[in-house]
């Protein structure tokens, strides 16, 4: 990623941190919340690698196509879950987005990490445009209701991996980052 190395290894940071919370909660009894959990666990340690300060890291000429194949992969998994959950759609722009990013990297000079206006500009618009909004929503969405506990469901306690909040920030965290690294194409 270009720019000063303090605030990559920070994105490096928050994005490992969600990917393995988001391991953690593939361990939930529910189908829906595990394979959602994987496709986030999946974004977040992809976030993280691409992410590395390219002072810190020259990755080999091989990685970027790699990562657009696993995330185009990861794409159109994405768009055949969502036919049942629409919340795959958001997995399908963010795993678009990583090939967007690969791509960009496939094609900078020098380090192979994405340097500023090197992409198209009306694509990573766009992808900038949903982002900023995905995340807004999903912070509206962590502001607490008056009598609400959360941790609660029907008067059984909820585990902590299966906290819809916990998970709701882990996705706004994501957001930010992916909002971070297109700023950076």
């Amino acid at each position: 990623m270009h720019g000063p190395a303090s605030p990559g290894w920070l994105l490096v940071a928050l994005c490992a941190a969600t990917g393995a919370y988001c391991l953690l909660r593939m361990r939930s009894s529910d189908e829906t919340q595990r394979r959602a959990a994987g496709d986030e666990a999946l974004m977040g340690f992809g976030m993280a690698v691409m992410a590395v300060p390219g002072s810190a890291f020259t990755p080999p000429t091989w990685i970027w196509p790699t990562y657009a194949v696993v995330f185009g992969g990861a794409a159109l998994r994405a768009l055949w879950v969502a036919r049942a959950c629409p919340h795959h759609l958001h997995h399908l722009v963010g795993a678009a987005a990583m090939v967007y990013m690969a791509a960009v990297m496939t094609s900078s000079p020098a380090t192979g990490h994405g340097h500023g206006g090197s992409g198209v500009p009306v694509l990573t618009g766009g992808l900038l445009v949903y982002f900023t909004a995905y995340v807004l929503v999903s912070g509206v969405r962590l502001l607490p209701v008056a009598g609400l506990t959360g941790s609660t469901t029907a008067g059984r306690a909820v585990a902590w991996g299966d906290r819809p909040e916990l998970a709701r920030a882990c996705r706004l965290s994501m957001g930010i980052g992916m909002l971070a690294m297109l700023l950076a194409v």
